[in-house]
């Protein structure tokens, strides 16, 4: 009720309408405040339940290039009934510190699936990072680079990420070769496509089931989203 009558004012005023309607809607809006409130709350709650619907439809059309790129790395179990997806970003520090709350998720879950999206957004050293990460699958060492990368607390650039390169063990002069490989700037810019059409706008973000989670999140909390999502199909 309170919301056809604050938008069955809004459109007398916009027909023309009476003055002396306009005026006795104004009156009885300025007594009654909490009419309007409550009519911007429901708009509100029909705009989010609109775009969550606009998400859960997009992320059904686009669940292969999501959960199942063959260009993405992936870790835990890779036939996994349910799948744990990350945007991220090198010299993100919210990222660095999700590394540990991952691990423990799929330390303590074997039917998880991890699939990492490469997706550096903060500046020419991240994308050299991510270039690199990418390339070190070629040598098997995707993982063990990615952890470094992760546990470095100083800012990544490409001094750094070749220094790491070599303390993992990858041999370094393949690595800046395979780096070249036009697949892998491929795969990156496939990533920030698809968080642009998922909207995904910062790093960490999450995606599992039908949910996007946005920024750095909890065990417990990831874990709540990974079991939700068990009962859904993915696309």
């Amino acid at each position: 009720m309170a919301l056809l009558f604050a938008t069955g004012f809004l459109d007398a005023e916009s027909s023309g309408v009476s003055t002396d309607f306009e005026a006795q809607t104004r009156e009885y809006l300025l007594a009654n405040p909490e009419v309007v409130v409550e009519a911007l709350q429901q708009l509100e709650e029909r705009r989010q339940a609109t775009e969550a619907n606009e998400m859960e439809t997009l992320l059904a059309e686009r669940g292969q290039e999501i959960f199942n790129d063959p260009a993405s790395p992936v870790a835990g179990n890779p036939d996994g009934d349910v799948t744990l997806v990350e945007f991220f970003d090198y010299n993100c520090p919210y990222c660095r510190k999700a590394a540990p709350t991952i691990e423990q998720a799929l330390a303590a879950d074997s039917g998880l699936k991890f699939v990492y999206k490469e997706w550096p957004i903060l500046g020419p050293g991240s994308e050299f990072a991510a270039r690199a990460a990418l390339a070190a699958r070629k040598q098997d060492k995707y993982q063990a680079f990615h952890d470094a990368m992760m546990a470095y607390s100083g800012s990544v650039d490409e001094t750094s990420t070749m220094t790491i390169a070599a303390d993992v063990g990858l041999d370094v002069e393949r690595l800046e070769q395979d780096m070249e490989d036009p697949a892998i700037m491929a795969a990156i810019e496939n990533n920030r496509a698809l968080a642009n059409e998922l909207r995904i706008t910062g790093t960490p973000t999450f995606v599992v089931g039908h949910e996007i989670i946005r920024g750095l999140v909890d065990l417990t909390t990831l874990q709540r989203s990974i079991a939700e999502a068990r009962d859904q199909p993915e696309g």
